[in-house]
């Protein structure tokens, strides 16, 4: 006698699904993630977003009550996933010149396989930053990857591998600016300039060459 399957069927496997409020969530924000980055707030809808993904629209608006509500959620998603990778550097027990390295590699490396949070970066400051300062969380977020850099760089400066007079919010800025370029301007540069910056060996030259212009401002003069 064969026994019976313990393989739940599609039917059961999509029931138990919508019976997990968090894979539900999760799904919802992740097709989010793509349309909002791919065609903006205004172009994005809510029925095109129902059909990708296994959630009904009445359930999307249960969880998220309107488009701009979920588009707030998807920035908030898309900038905890990159402050929690952050801190999983784990930069406190390195070497301060190690732990600078390594922040500015993860972020440049960080934004290079994450085209959807350049753009949704881009798409809200077309808003002027309107949604984000409505975000407790992405306030409390982006404030802490100051602390750790601040961090970094004042025990850089106590070594005296680090020089002293900058603002860690700058050092901030110079390392994102880099890093955003490289993605946000892609296309252009390459076809202006006609230079397959994707290529893998020229990001990786641009990784080289962006970590170097980051060490070399912070060390003595």
């Amino acid at each position: 006698m064969t026994a019976p399957s313990t393989k739940a069927s599609p039917p059961a496997a999509r029931r138990r699904r919508k019976n997990n409020p968090e894979s539900v969530r999760a799904d919802i924000l992740a097709v989010a993630t793509r349309e909002f980055s791919e065609k903006g707030l205004s172009g994005a809808r809510i029925d095109e977003i129902a059909e990708k993904t296994r959630a009904s629209k009445r359930m999307i608006y249960y969880y998220f009550n309107d488009k701009e509500t979920l588009y707030l959620h998807t920035l908030e998603a898309a900038y905890q996933k990159v402050r929690l990778q952050e801190a999983e550097l784990d930069l406190d027990h390195l070497a301060p010149l190690e732990a600078l390295s390594r922040l500015v590699r993860f972020t440049f490396c960080h934004h290079a396989k994450n085209p959807d949070f350049i753009r949704l970066v881009m798409i809200e400051n077309i808003h002027h930053g309107r949604f984000l300062a409505q975000s407790e969380l992405i306030q409390s977020l982006n404030a802490g990857v100051i602390d750790v850099l601040t961090n970094v760089y004042s025990r850089g400066v106590e070594e005296g591998c680090f020089r002293e007079g900058l603002d860690p919010r700058e050092l901030h800025w110079l390392i994102s600016a880099l890093s955003f370029f490289n993605v946000s301007n892609q296309h252009t540069f390459s076809r202006i300039f006609d230079w397959h910056q994707a290529a893998p060996e020229n990001q990786q030259k641009l990784e080289d060459h962006v970590t170097d212009m980051v060490m070399r401002y912070v060390r003595p003069n």
